[in-house]
């Protein structure tokens, strides 16, 4: 028989399992993900997109996790195996990866975001959580969800639904929630052409984080009607949610309420790194003396793989041949021969050479910068070799022949690109 943690005064999360949606491909991403699920995508110098889930479950008291993956999943497993393996069943804790093995039929993969949970009802059910936290796993933030679990049980609601107020016309890539004065969820739209504003605040919209609480119980009753539904596309946002906002009671958990934020951090942080632009921005913008967004805060560290690799090195010392990193982040395994990164983040592995300059990149790991290559505003994938003397960032419409240019001028390159070019 499950222990009740409750009546003990335990918090809530030590009764709860967190189960990570990670299947999606984030095609916004364009080539960024022609080799990777969008959670397994870079982040912030060391990390990947999913750790900022998995670490926000674990420093929240969450002992129970489990993530379903599904497309081009193999670099995601890699890395989960590699620096989620630290959690051991003697102490009462699991890590479950899930990928889509057709359990349930020999035809079905995960059909959407409920029928991922609804395929792996018998391997939770084995863990007997008494709540269950379901997360999206492509998103980059701090936050505690014992706060949303404690609203949960005190609203009596059959879900709660983790939401963060964007700018009104933004959250048309969303699912929308139309909340009353209590933060009841009276309308539940997905991807609206015109977001209701939340009431007071016309200009703004409280947009879905992918974050749903419910008792497990009631989830895996919601599972099977949904799956026994025929036209129903087995997706949270779609189906179950909207069905419980007419059926039931849903509310929502504002993001501030639990975000987590260090002293340095003025606001609340959380971004949809979903488009090269954003996902550029939001590393870039770790450069700040101080950022929005501290990966220093060690109250909350964000949980990886930490790959051994020796520090960061730079060497000359020349006018124009000068190894220095300015405003930037620069990871270990990093060498600057005589090159110079200004305003940039550089991930474990990035080798410059001399004369090299760069100028708002993001340079993924092991990417190796040729003698005298200029780059601007760029984005560059793992492994890529730039040749000597390559020039991005000056000529747009050179630029946007060459490699993928967004509208806000930033350059995506991949080896394949450099490749065409001869």
């Amino acid at each position: 028989m499950a222990r009740s943690f409750e009546s003990s005064g335990a918090p809530l999360a030590r009764s709860a399992m967190a189960f990570v949606l990670a299947g999606g491909r984030g095609s916004r991403l364009m080539e960024l993900t022609d080799r990777r699920a969008k959670p397994a995508v870079f982040f912030g110098g060391k990390t990947r997109i999913i750790d900022f889930a998995l670490s926000n479950a674990i420093n929240s008291g969450i002992r129970r996790l489990a993530v379903a993956t599904q497309y081009k999943a193999h670099s995601l497993i890699r890395h989960l195996q590699r620096g989620w393996n630290f959690l051991r069943h003697e102490r009462n804790e699991t890590f479950d990866i899930l990928p889509a093995s057709q359990r349930t039929s020999e035809t079905a993969w995960y059909e959407g975001t409920a029928d991922a949970v609804y395929q792996n009802i018998d391997i939770v059910a084995d863990q007997a959580p008494k709540y269950m936290v379901i997360l999206a796993g492509d998103h980059v933030y701090k936050m505690d969800y014992e706060y949303m679990l404690q609203q949960h049980c005190e609203s009596g609601a059959d879900v709660t639904v983790g939401c963060v107020a964007v700018p009104r016309m933004e959250a048309t890539a969303f699912g929308v929630m139309h909340v009353d004065e209590d933060s009841r969820i009276v309308e539940f739209l997905e991807k609206p052409k015109d977001p209701p504003g939340i009431p007071g605040r016309e200009d703004l919209a409280l947009a879905s984080m992918g974050i749903y609480v419910f008792e497990t119980k009631l989830l895996f009753d919601q599972l099977r009607r949904d799956a026994a539904t025929p036209g129903s596309q087995r997706d949270f946002g779609k189906d179950i949610i909207p069905f419980l906002v007419k059926n039931g009671k849903a509310v929502a958990h504002r993001f501030e309420a639990s975000c987590v934020r260090s002293s340095a951090e003025a606001k609340p942080y959380w971004r949809d790194v979903g488009t090269v632009d954003a996902y550029w921005e939001a590393n870039i913008d770790l450069t700040d003396v101080v950022p929005e967004l501290d990966l220093f805060d060690r109250d909350w560290p964000i949980w990886t793989y930490a790959e051994l690799s020796p520090p960061a090195k730079f060497v000359h010392d020349l006018d124009g041949r000068r190894g220095e990193a300015i405003s930037s982040l620069v990871s270990g395994g990093c060498i600057l021969s005589g090159a110079s990164a200004r305003r940039s983040l550089l991930f474990t592995g990035v080798h410059m050479h001399s004369y090299a300059r760069v100028e708002g990149a993001v340079l993924l790991p092991y990417v190796d910068v040729g003698r005298g290559a200029r780059l601007r505003n760029v984005v560059v994938d793992r492994g890529v070799c730039i040749p000597d003397g390559l020039v991005v960032g000056e000529d747009p419409e050179l630029d946007a022949r060459r490699f993928r240019r967004t509208d806000k001028g930033i350059c995506l390159i991949t080896q394949p690109m450099l490749d065409r070019l001869g």
